[in-house]
């Protein structure tokens, strides 16, 4: 483990270790339901011990039954502080008064701010107090987390995201849970923040001022990184930290971590960003998303559908939508919509920037007409992505698939505008020492360096490739060949014909009367093959009319089709003076989007298939990103003699070991 993130460990090693505490008398996956509350109760209490005195006093200065405003408790607890806490006990007084020691915590959980016990709420923390009480356990783990001092100064708030990340993956590993589900590898945030920030050109203007939005927050550990960063680049820069989250677990980390640095405590969110955004009509300068990688949207599908069929582009799902088992899409269009737009009134480059965490399936997935296709067509033509990084595998904690960074932005730098840059890093990575979870590798200070670096520059190299938006586009069309049949009567083709639909609706007379006929047919003509339908015809009628069987138009159509097979050397069917087509003989091809299809024909399927055509009606537009094929380098076999003495050595090695064993 890196030297720099082993106090961060400790501590989350000692807060873990209230498990000792838990064992035997709670479950496995209930331990986290204990500790990771306590947790946010243990850090919320060292941040306003500093100013607890004078919260007192102020409490103190009203009398019995007089409200006090919230807003003047707020400002004695220190000016960076949303909330306070009026109760006169902390976690060390707590302990003093071991026989009240339950309605104790109860009364000074209750006593924080009505913004911060939303966070306990979701804990369900009252019920976990009796359970430990009820346990004898409550003075223990009291005592436990007073041990741990959390205060900022002791733990900043970027290692307190570190412990929070590093107690849910403990967590989740013992509920066997997926732990990658609720945050982002730190670095790979830092690389996506970084990369925003660099095409930020009034980032560092005077009191600018920069709002962060992350749809699927986890533990928040995106829109601390984006602050830190943010504010590092300009010291004077006022930012705005907004999230939503469906975990409650993760959402009471994320929103404690938000309280802690200020942020306004409605600006974090519980809920299902694609069924109730919680900010719909809010645009941001910068969106990050770790959507959830091949999860399906089922339980959202009829409000999400409901948006696309109504509102349309009014909405956030105008493009389309992706197949219902992966949703990552539907979270691309969303960050989108979430961009702010160019303002003429402004600066362009005030105009919205996003970078989003997908795995490769968003790139292909879906051909011509898809939802998928739709999708991406519409972010290529709207030139709303600017880069896709490809990232090592093995980074997250749950999935060891390759992952790709999507950069967006609604207002392109005018060297940019109609291309996108490719950038492969998928070897740039650095070995753990130690895995955790899937996790096996990381992004180094130097990769995401390098990384930055190819961005910026903006030139074609080995690991950067620049395309135009039209690059990625193509055509499907549809290859049709005329439909040659010969007509006989067989067991077979019979058989084919009693179990057409049309045939099986007849009543039971009717259809032995058929089948009659068709027997007599088949002795008669012994499996005689005819190229031409209009004999054909006349000579099944006559077998029909001989054996009673009377058939409509409609019908006859039905019987001769069933007769009928593929005939290269069979008669032309046509209507209205018109070849067929043959449906089993029918294809389809991609064209490049800057070539013309019916020359595209001529070149590459006339020479091979002279009565091919296109069917322009079902010509379809579709956009791929192959991203992995534009890297790809060709590495040729071994020459057959180097492989041949390779084998020869190893032979021989075996012959002189059976030698010495046979000895």
């Amino acid at each position: 483990m890196e030297a720099s993130r082993a106090p961060v460990f400790n501590h989350a090693s000692f807060i873990w270790s209230a498990a000792d505490i838990l064992r035997g008398t709670f479950k496995q996956h209930q331990y986290g339901d204990v500790i990771l509350p306590f947790t946010v109760l243990a850090r919320l209490d060292a941040v306003l011990a500093p100013t607890k005195q004078a919260v007192l006093a102020a409490v103190d200065g009203f009398e019995a039954g007089e409200r006090v405003p919230e807003a003047y408790l707020r400002r004695k607890a220190g000016h960076e502080y949303s909330f306070f806490n009026r109760s006169r006990h902390d976690l060390q007084s707590l302990q003093g008064d071991a026989d009240n020691l339950e309605e104790n915590l109860r009364d000074y959980v209750n006593a924080f701010s009505p913004n911060v016990r939303d966070i306990f709420e979701q804990y369900k923390i009252e019920d976990t107090i009796v359970d430990l009480a009820r346990h004898d356990l409550l003075l223990q783990i009291l005592q436990h987390f007073a041990k741990v001092d959390l205060h900022p100064k002791v733990v900043s708030n970027e290692q307190m995201g570190h412990i929070f990340e590093e107690l849910i993956r403990r967590f989740a590993e013992a509920s066997n849970e997926t732990a990658g589900e609720h945050f982002t590898p730190r670095e790979v945030i830092e690389l996506m923040v970084t990369l925003l920030v660099a095409g930020d050109q009034d980032l560092g203007k005077d009191h600018v001022v920069r709002s962060v939005y992350d749809p699927t927050a986890g533990t928040g550990g995106m829109l601390s990184v984006a602050d830190d960063k943010i504010k590092a680049h300009n010291t004077t820069a006022q930012v705005n930290l907004l999230g939503q989250e469906i975990n409650p677990a993760s959402y009471a980390i994320c929103k404690a971590d938000m309280v802690v640095k200020g942020q306004p405590i409605e600006n974090i969110v519980l809920g299902n960003t694609l069924t109730q955004p919680a900010f719909r009509g809010q645009t941001f300068h910068y969106g990050l998303s770790n959507p959830p990688f091949g999860v399906d949207w089922k339980q959202s599908q009829k409000v999400v559908k409901e948006e696309h069929d109504v509102r349309g582009f009014a909405g956030r799902f105008g493009p389309g939508l992706p197949r219902v088992s992966d949703g990552s899409l539907l979270f691309l269009m969303h960050l989108l919509a979430s961009l702010r737009d160019p303002r003429p009134e402004e600066d362009n480059h005030s105009a919205g920037r996003g970078a989003i965490v997908l795995n490769g399936s968003p790139l292909f997935t879906g051909g011509a007409g898809s939802g998928e296709s739709n999708i991406r067509k519409w972010v290529l033509e709207n030139d709303y992505l600017e880069a896709i990084i490809g990232l090592p595998t093995d980074m997250f904690y749950n999935t060891g698939i390759a992952t790709y960074v999507w950069i967006l932005s609604k207002d392109k730098a005018p060297e940019r505008r109609g291309k996108v840059q490719l950038i492969d890093a998928t070897d740039m990575f650095v070995k753990m020492r130690k895995s955790v979870g899937s996790k096996r590798r990381m992004l180094s200070a130097e990769n995401i360096r390098t990384i930055s670096e190819l961005y910026s520059g903006f030139s074609e190299s080995k690991q950067s490739k620049i395309f135009a938006t039209t690059d990625f586009f193509y055509r499907t069309i549809t290859v049709e060949r005329p439909l040659r049949l010969s007509y006989a009567v067989t067991p077979e083709r019979i058989e084919r014909v009693m179990a057409a639909r049309q045939v099986a609706k007849l009543k039971e007379p009717d259809q032995a009367a058929l089948r009659s006929a068709l027997v007599a047919a088949a002795e008669e003509s012994d499996g005689t093959v005819s190229t031409s339908r209009a004999e054909f015809t006349e000579s099944l009628k006559t077998n029909l009319a001989a054996h009673g069987s009377s058939l409509s138009p409609a019908l006859l159509k039905v019987v001769l089709a069933e007769l009928g097979e593929h005939d290269e050397a069979g008669e032309l069917v046509t209507k209205a003076g018109k070849p067929e087509s043959d449906a089993s003989l029918r294809d389809t091809e991609n064209v490049p989007w800057e070539e013309d299809v019916d020359e595209y024909l001529q070149r590459e399927v006339i020479p091979f298939v002279p009565d091919a055509w296109i069917d322009h009606a079902k010509t379809k537009e579709g956009a791929e990103i192959p991203f992995t094929r534009h890297f790809y380098e060709y590495v040729p076999p071994r020459p057959l003699e180097e492989i041949d003495r390779d084998l020869d050595e190893v032979l021989g090695r075996i012959r002189k070991r059976l030698e010495e064993v046979q000895r």
